[in-house]
């Protein structure tokens, strides 16, 4: 879809349809809808006085305009209360509105920017907002399917006032990167697991990198599984060892050398049946998203890469696949991570931290300044938070911080759990350094100190974003399937980060 910018009146655009707004419990519209209002004789506000728009957020009215002016259609959508207004309501009422305009066959779309005049926000902000709710709403994934011609091939920001125009082109930029770098995430996540064996992944991942221009940017590096051996990744090891899909440990870098090394870490299980601990198997086929966390570090480097970071940082995506079989490993195994602890198996249903383990000590050795890894990691973070809230946990208490402040920005939630030295009683073992499940009670806390425990020099983030990473109903500007939950947060957190002393 074609995106840009004209500096025009919204009434004067030419093409099939035109978004305007409503703030709930207006009765005299204002700006652009007072504007469509007066020329289509008083419509809105009839509409208004009978209850037939409410501007409820994410409503979305259409009107036809019967030549009275150049675009066909109005569609109006609902703000929702103006107290509440932000930039998640941008996102969210875009959202809506864009599903709606492509119901109507729309191609060619004009919008004003929600928020941009009497809603007060800083018209840049309000602009990448507009653009990441519209792309993320859009996003279909119809690899498999008959693709359909239905869509919306042009969307244009219409703003009158032209001092505004430069600053809406930057937001608009801005938001463009970073709803195609979620959207990259989403993919990855769609994707069926025998289409994403850890080999696939690592041709998926440098063909991505190509087509986005980026090899100059970002330098790719994969180990196998005898690099892998060599390093004496033990923890990593014995969860791909079940399965016939060797593992890869992937590496993207973005070097500015006189800076502080940061390190991602996604955890990246291209398919996850538990192992021995074999799943339940129904909705086991969920389980391809066991490598969101990889998906969300995967797409926030493009991100990062596309946007001109400054950081120093590397991504490391560990990608294995859980299977059972007479290779895999048992619980009662003992194995020893690349920094010599042992680890005692008591599930292998708890794989992913083991394959953080060794990331996080790779991380380490590289003298990283900051660690950050995101995993779908247990169960217990669902039964805690839900599919709403992602869990924070940390030894830095002004990275956690900074994260949950960025958070309020982006929309995606976040909450921090507690990391208090009782509950490691239950990861300790009889038989080996630590063991990788400390049981049910507090299983997202339990899991985080198990990865703490493998910190000694780096300031460190745990974000536990599994309930997150596919959605079973459709919402404002979140379709069915992948999220690429967690994708505009880093971005954010990482871009700021770049800014301060660290």
């Amino acid at each position: 879809m074609k995106i840009n910018i004209l500096n025009q009146s919204i009434i004067n655009f030419h093409g099939d349809i035109i978004i305007v707004n409503l703030f709930e419990g207006i009765k005299s519209p204002g700006g652009a809808t007072n504007a469509v209002n007066k020329a289509l004789d008083g419509m809105v506000t009839k509409l208004i006085k009978n209850k037939e728009i409410t501007g409820k957020l994410g409503e979305c009215v259409v009107l036809h305009t019967f030549g009275k002016i150049k675009p066909d259609k109005v569609l109006i959508v609902g703000l929702g209360k103006s107290s509440e207004f932000g930039l998640e309501q941008i996102r969210k009422a875009s959202g809506a509105a864009a599903k709606q305009a492509k119901k109507t066959k729309s191609k060619k779309v004009g919008t004003v920017v929600h928020g941009a005049g009497i809603g007060g926000l800083e018209p840049g902000a309000a602009a990448q907002a507009l653009i990441e709710g519209t792309l993320l709403a859009l996003y279909e994934f119809k690899k498999y399917k008959k693709p359909e011609e239905n869509g919306i091939k042009e969307l244009y920001i219409v703003e009158s006032d032209k001092s505004k125009i430069k600053v809406l082109q930057k937001g608009i930029e801005s938001g463009k990167i970073l709803a195609e770098s979620q959207n990259i995430a989403r993919d990855l996540i769609n994707e069926p697991s025998n289409n994403l064996t850890p080999k696939k992944l690592d041709q998926g991942i440098k063909a991505i990198i190509k087509n986005a221009g980026l090899e100059k940017i970002i330098e790719y590096q994969c180990l196998n599984k005898t690099d892998i051996k060599k390093l004496k990744m033990g923890a990593l090891i014995s969860v791909a060892q079940g399965s016939d899909n060797e593992p890869k440990f992937i590496i993207l870098r973005i070097k500015n050398s006189k800076k502080p090394l940061v390190c991602l870490i996604g955890k990246t299980v291209t398919f996850d049946t538990g192992g021995i601990s074999l799943k339940p198997p129904a909705n086991m086929g969920l389980m391809k998203g066991d490598m969101s966390g990889g998906a969300a570090v995967i797409g926030t480097t493009l991100a990062l890469a596309k946007a001109k970071t400054k950081l120093n940082l590397m991504t490391i995506i560990p990608a294995v696949e859980n299977m059972p079989s007479a290779k895999a490993s048992r619980p009662g195994d003992v194995v020893r991570a690349m920094n010599n602890k042992t680890i005692e198996i008591i599930s292998t249903d708890a794989e992913g931290r083991m394959t953080l383990a060794d990331a996080i000590c790779y991380a380490e050795k590289k003298k990283a300044k900051i660690i950050i890894d995101i995993a779908t990691l247990t169960g217990g973070c669902i039964i805690a938070l839900g599919d709403i809230a992602g869990a924070v946990m940390g030894n830095n208490q002004k990275l956690i911080d900074n994260l949950l402040s960025v958070s309020k920005e982006t929309g995606e939630k976040f909450w921090q759990l507690p990391l208090f030295e009782e509950y490691k009683e239950q990861i300790k073992s009889d038989v080996a350094d630590i063991k990788n499940s400390g049981g049910r009670k507090a299983s997202a806390i339990t899991a985080g100190l198990f990865l703490q425990s493998f910190v000694n020099n780096s300031k460190w983030l745990h974000i536990d974003i599994a309930g997150k990473e596919i959605a079973e109903k459709e919402s404002f500007y979140t379709p069915k399937g992948g999220t690429g939950f967690s994708v505009r947060t880093l971005f954010e957190f990482l871009w700021r980060l770049d800014k301060k002393s660290f």
